[in-house]
């Protein structure tokens, strides 16, 4: 027992600085129609490095008859002010209401040029909660790596509204299902579902050709979450990162989750090392995919250690 803790002790230690914080592109660029009053701002992938200022995730946006909500805040304040911007040559409506999804950084530190503003930002309550407990550290890696000019400004705040359950969102006339299914990919990950057209922009349950991070999320809450995504009446969906994707996209994550749980059981139960756990679930199918030499590893490793806990107490 104690040799496991202290394994576990060292992965942990291990996914933590492999984790870092997330990335993002060089600018807000133009805002895309999706659909008739739905729009998304492409995010660059990959990592966050000073040439694409760390806004790799997808930021969307739905206009209704009396103003705008966004989905997701992007990475730093210049970021948030950039959203604003684009919002601004589509429509002359009012920003009311900023949602994140969940606490990947590309995601939320945009939120202080909202508040500025007076723009409320609202969030799930554990999403909150997760964001005060550690992401003043994601934020000081992210000064780090993209260098400390793109971030003046940024600042950790405090979400304007928190929520604990799904509801709906009423724009006039348009109504946006902001969908929570319990801990999922992560404790408070929100997808926000646009009736009218059919898109979902997803947060952190879906990824497009980019590996989905396990650290945070519950597998079985996970695969929960993703039955119920596919009953939705859904056109298109808006991942955290990568393209704009059909309905199919579902079962592209699933199966990797899939995999990924199928591989790391029979390795434990084979009686592996978690030393080796990386090379033994190896997964050519998915190498091609984004972040697949670091967070698909860190995967293996933190589901090495939570399968094996399961096999140890079972």
């Amino acid at each position: 027992m104690k040799a496991w803790l202290e394994r576990r002790q060292t992965v942990f230690g291990l996914a933590a600085a492999l984790a870092g914080c997330a990335a993002a592109p060089a600018h807000a660029g133009a805002a895309r129609a999706l659909a008739p009053g739905v729009y998304w701002v492409a995010g660059s992938g990959g990592e966050a490095d000073p040439a694409n200022l760390g806004r790799t995730g997808n930021i969307g946006f739905v206009v209704g008859r009396d103003g705008v909500v966004l989905i997701d805040t992007g990475t730093s304040y210049a970021h948030g002010r950039a959203l604003l911007e684009a919002v601004a040559e589509v429509t002359d409506r009012p920003v009311q209401l900023a949602i994140v999804t969940h606490t990947q950084p590309e995601f939320l530190f945009g939120g202080s040029a909202f508040r500025e503003r007076a723009i409320p930002v609202a969030m799930h309550r554990r999403t909150a909660g997760l964001m005060a407990s550690r992401c003043e550290t994601c934020l000081r890696r992210l000064r780090e790596s993209v260098g400390e000019a793109p971030f003046a400004g940024t600042a950790m705040y405090a979400p304007d509204r928190v929520f604990d359950s799904a509801h709906r969102v009423d724009l006039a006339g348009r109504t946006l299902r902001v969908l929570y299914f319990g801990v999922s990919s992560g404790p408070g990950d929100v997808a926000v579902f646009d009736e009218t057209s059919g898109v979902l922009f997803a947060g952190g349950l879906l990824e497009a050709g980019r590996v989905p991070d396990i650290q945070d999320g519950d597998l079985e809450g996970w695969k929960a979450a993703l039955r119920e995504l596919r009953t939705l009446p859904l056109s298109r969906i808006v991942p955290a990162h990568g393209p704009v994707s059909p309905p199919a996209l579902i079962d592209s994550v699933a199966g990797y989750l899939a995999r990924l749980e199928s591989r790391t059981r029979s390795f434990v139960e084979s009686g592996g090392s978690l030393l080796d756990v990386a090379d033994a679930t190896d997964l050519p199918e998915y190498a091609g995919w984004d972040q697949y030499a670091t967070v698909h590893r860190r995967n293996a490793a933190v589901a090495f250690l939570r399968f094996e806990r399961e096999l140890l107490f079972k």
